[in-house]
């Protein structure tokens, strides 16, 4: 049994489901995402504000097990992501390090003796709080998080004076510099 996948999504008022045979259409006021869920293993059930996935099969091995909790995770994942939003922070450090958006493309100077440019996705947007903050936001949590591992890839933080592109409440091991 798959303790993940026991358990039901709860689905905000202003969301809805919509089920399809092994398609699920999740809509909200941030958006729609689309889903497909393996009909011949899964069923899936709407009750009320409630939406529950279960195997087909009573007797549940392994990998049913497992890929019960990954599709349950990433239903609520959309669910959450129609209704509220999902939206990571970066924080640049270091002297001189600014971002700010000129067009379709996030300006950074983190550095380097040029300007580094980068493409925002569509689905995504990306907002500069000040000139060391980054805001993105999007619906599909894997895609936020992949811009933001885009970005950070950058300039990653370095461990001797914790200059670079981190994460809001990321931790910097630090190093020690060489003694005399």
């Amino acid at each position: 049994m798959s303790k993940i996948g026991k358990k039901n999504i709860s689905i905000p008022k202003e969301s809805s489901v919509k089920i399809d045979g092994g398609n699920l259409t999740i809509t909200g006021p941030k958006g729609s995402k689309t889903l497909s869920i393996n009909d011949k293993i899964f069923s899936s059930k709407l009750i009320e504000n409630e939406f529950k996935i279960e195997p087909l099969n009573k007797k549940i091995d392994k990998k049913t097990s497992i890929m019960w909790g990954t599709y349950r995770s990433l239903i609520n994942n959309a669910v959450i992501g129609v209704s509220s939003g999902h939206e990571k922070i970066l924080e640049l450090n270091g002297v001189g390090f600014r971002a700010n958006i000129k067009g379709e493309n996030l300006n950074l100077q983190i550095g380097f003796s040029h300007d580094v440019n980068f493409k925002i996705p569509k689905d995504v947007k990306i907002t500069v709080e000040k000139q060391t903050i980054i805001k993105i936001t999007g619906v599909d949590k894997n895609l936020v998080a992949k811009i933001a591992a885009d970005i950070k890839n950058l300039k990653p933080i370095e461990p001797y004076k914790a200059k670079g592109i981190k994460e809001k409440g990321q931790f910097v091991l630090r190093k020690e510099g060489k003694k005399k």
